[in-house]
């Protein structure tokens, strides 16, 4: 089976359901940062131990959360079901999560940079590009009739508001996990 259609070559592409829209309509551009946000947390798997087995099966769970997601966001409006895309209880398992391990890190009283162990890197990129996917997902929500939005584009924005807190918790959690001391802003007089 060939992976190519060629029916891409006039800068339009399909979404669920078969209606063609440009490959820089909004919700192209929405799931697409959602698609390389799955992506760039994956890396983060790459890059732990076998002992981490707790944080990547959290993060497989999140990476299916992000497919969902996508599709949700690959939907025209017009044929959207009464399906739920996400299920509520993932906000607050995200919450839980960033508890957890907010426990086990020192208190933060300054600005860190987005450095340390490959890990955390991957998770300070992933925070960086949840919180793109946000405002394209922000931006098809303020483009949308009130009385026309879904809940679920107003649930997968709150979603993506706290993965991305929970990407900052996470990067903070594997530096102090393996060791690696956080990079602390320092200004130079």
């Amino acid at each position: 089976m060939r992976i190519y259609t060629r029916q891409g070559d006039q800068s339009t592409t399909q979404l669920i359901g078969g209606h063609r829209v440009s490959k820089n309509h909004d919700q192209i551009n929405a799931y697409g940062d959602v698609d390389e946000l799955n992506a760039v947390i994956g890396g983060i798997v790459t890059h732990l131990p076998d002992d981490c087995s707790d944080i990547s099966e959290e993060i497989h769970r999140i990476q299916i959360d992000l497919f969902d997601i996508g599709a949700c966001l690959a939907t025209p409006e017009t044929i959207h079901s009464s399906q739920r895309y996400l299920p509520e209880d993932r906000i607050q398992s995200l919450e839980k999560a960033m508890d957890r391990m907010s426990c086990a890190v020192p208190p933060l009283n300054t600005f860190i940079l987005p450095a340390g162990h490959i890990s955390a890197v991957f998770s300070h990129m992933a925070r960086t590009v949840c919180r793109r996917s946000e405002r394209k997902v922000v931006g098809l929500i303020e483009k949308t009739n009130p009385s026309d939005r879904l809940d679920d584009l107003d649930m997968i924005q709150t979603y993506l508001n706290r993965l991305s807190d929970y990407c900052f918790v996470l990067a903070r959690y594997l530096n102090h996990r393996f060791n690696v001391e956080e990079t602390i802003v320092k200004r130079k007089k």
